[in-house]
């Protein structure tokens, strides 16, 4: 009887007694329910995909993905001040991963100026030197690199185990998030790890699908070298769940599935600033489709990494944005087809000018990365006086001495641009065209008929460059491998860059 009422005395309190026990076991085997539910669709999912996912080389299936959950996931290396002495993993830490994991080399440390390292291949002047000046604009105190022999074994032991940064960790934490897909923490760490394996793989974009048919698969893909790679499957209700977190944090309406929308974020990775620009467009069956643009702002580079081989061309685009240069005002222009690198190259331009001497005024469409003493201006089309040739037009009363035009798209901002850089400005602008005639051309094409004789003779007059690009793939200096050239080239291509049969070139290892 007294038992009793101390039972229901408890009850009443919100203490824990016996009725609450049932109840925890309760929620306890309905969680464990769940998780072997989403297990199921899991599978289902992959073995719907299994040829695709075996076309891309992941083997893995579901159950050794959940099986590895538990592990302990690092957090983020985050360190400053490391300048003029810094350990291996220190320089790992604030290092591009891009300026040392393709070289296959193992950094060991920083003292008094000289950076020691021990490459598994051997490495050329023009390596050496773009790898001491990604030190010095990272913040290092580099002068020279001392190189380290090691034995080899060693040293692919070493590369294996440091330099892996966590392969597997970005399934591990998917694998905990889709056995608990309620637990936020969980989702968080799964965009984080998101984001952090796209940088270490070098990836431009990340694209994700959310697609509300059952049958249908819910991708994250990154772009590596152009192509696209499928890495992570999802459920369709995990992936609502991821795209609306990515939603929120870029500032969008993340109820909206309807209208396109742009947006962005920051975070910190390995101790650099990243920014990710994100596009959010409807998609069937009442779904979304993402694209994230993740821009490192560390990985900007200078005329001495782009133009390592055409000497001439970084001399000369120098002379022409020297402020000393007499006569100044005209203008430059970086084209190619989309995706041929002119952004960068332009970032490259303004990254020459000494920007606390002279006033440079970027005019873009959206703006890529956020620049320390330069004016940026965001183009607003459909708002009044907020197109291209509004803002050069504005620009002008600002007394800049550079103005960098994102793209010239019409004949407005054309037309403007050459009275800017007639009135003594310096623009620097890219435009599509596949090659530098063309894309005189096309300048003349975007002019008034009845202004063409006039018109010719101000491009003419102003054009002071045209910079036609493309980007070419690179072997990787990591994996590539030398052999006879008669076992790799055809006859034709012997004759065009005139090598022997004999000679050794470098191919990728296809094996």
């Amino acid at each position: 009887m007294d038992d009793t009422t101390q039972n229901d005395d408890k009850r009443k309190q919100g203490g824990d007694g016996p009725p609450q026990g049932v109840e925890r076991r309760k929620a306890d085997s309905r969680k464990r329910m769940r998780s072997s539910e989403g297990r199921e669709r899991y599978l289902d999912m992959v073995q719907r995909e299994r040829a695709l996912l075996l076309d891309q080389g992941i083997a893995r299936s579901t159950e050794q993905l959940l099986d590895m959950a538990g592990a302990a996931v690092p957090s983020d290396i985050e360190d400053e001040g490391v300048k003029d002495r810094a350990t291996g993993d220190q320089l790992r830490a604030i290092l591009p991963v891009q300026s040392w994991l393709p070289l296959s080399i193992h950094l060991i440390g920083l003292r008094d100026g000289i950076m020691r390292i021990a490459p598994l291949h051997d490495m050329n002047d023009r390596q050496i030197n773009s790898l001491i000046s990604t030190a010095q604009r990272s913040g290092f105190h580099v002068e020279k690199i001392e190189i380290e022999v090691w034995d080899r074994k060693e040293l692919i032991d070493t590369l294996r185990s440091v330099h892996d940064l966590s392969a597997d960790r970005c399934e591990k934490t998917l694998a905990l998030w889709l056995t608990d897909p309620d637990n936020g923490l969980l989702l968080n760490q799964f965009q984080r790890d998101m984001m952090a394996e796209a940088l270490q793989m070098r990836a431009s974009d990340i694209h994700l699908v959310q697609d509300n048919n059952p049958d249908a698969p819910n991708w994250i893909q990154y772009r590596i070298d152009g192509d696209m790679i499928p890495m992570h499957l999802l459920p369709a209700d995990a992936m609502a769940r991821l795209t609306t977190l990515l939603k929120r944090d870029a500032g969008l309406n993340f109820g909206d599935r309807t209208t396109p929308k742009d947006g962005r974020f920051g975070f910190t990775w390995q101790g650099r600033a990243i920014d990710v620009r994100v596009a959010a467009g409807p998609q069937a069956q009442d779904g979304e489709k993402l694209t994230l643009r993740l821009l490192d702002r560390a990985a900007l580079k200078g005329f001495d990494e782009l133009f390592s081989r055409h000497e001439d061309v970084a001399d000369y685009l120098a002379q022409l944005l020297s402020p000393d240069i007499k006569g100044g005002g005209g203008m430059i222009l970086l084209s190619g087809p989309t995706g041929s690198g002119k952004t960068t190259t332009l970032y490259a331009c303004v990254q020459q000018i000494d920007r606390r001497r002279r006033h440079v005024l970027t005019i873009e469409d959206p703006i890529e990365y956020e620049l320390r003493y330069a004016t940026q201006w965001q183009v607003r089309p459909g708002m009044e006086g907020g197109g291209f040739a509004d803002l050069i037009r504005a620009s002008m009363r600002h007394d800049p001495d550079y103005i960098i035009i994102g793209e010239m798209r019409d004949a407005d901002t054309v037309e403007t641009s050459l009275k800017a850089a007639e009135s003594g400005h310096t623009v620097i602008s890219t435009i599509h065209a596949d090659t530098a005639l063309q894309t005189f051309e096309r300048l003349r094409s975007l002019m008034p008929s009845e202004r063409e004789r006039s018109s010719t003779y101000t491009l003419a007059q102003q054009v002071k460059c045209i910079l036609n690009q493309r980007l070419v793939r690179t072997l990787c200096q990591g994996c590539a491998h030398k052999e006879e050239a008669g076992k790799v080239l055809k006859e034709h291509e012997l004759k065009l860059f005139d090598l022997a049969p004999e000679a050794r070139v470098r191919r990728h290892n296809t094996s």
